[in-house]
């Protein structure tokens, strides 16, 4: 059973962090252009936070059942990505839309790197 969530965890790795190099992408367009984020790309850094957090809850159920990482810095990178995300999303808000537009897909491409080191930290 937990070699099932191992394998489900390690896929879903792969997809945010194909996920976090998109939003980057497309934040960082979307700042180069002068553009304020679009709200799509509010919800897209939104639904990255929420599926981050079942990411993390999926470790935290596998590591229950006995598995665990290859490295400790596999947990920091999660504990990392989870505080630092809706942090970020806070702190852009309350500032000028400029500001909000660099450091959004900044963090994505913070995040995509912390990811892409937690997978290489997994199992």
């Amino acid at each position: 059973m937990a070699n099932v969530f191992n394998f489900l965890h390690q896929r879903f790795a792969i997809a945010l962090i194909l996920f976090a190099v998109i939003l980057g992408l497309w934040g960082g367009f979307q700042f180069l252009t002068r553009r304020q984020v679009s709200g799509g790309f509010r919800s897209g850094y939104l639904l990255m936070i929420a599926l981050t957090a079942v990411q993390g809850l999926a470790g935290i159920l596998i590591f229950a059942l006995g598995l665990r990482p290859r490295e400790i810095l596999h947990i920091v990178y999660g504990i990392f990505a989870i505080a630092f995300l809706p942090g970020v999303y806070f702190y852009a808000a309350r500032g000028t839309k400029l500001r909000e537009a660099f450091l959004m897909p900044f963090a994505c491409w913070i995040v995509a790197i912390a990811y892409g080191r937690g997978f290489l930290t997994g199992a």
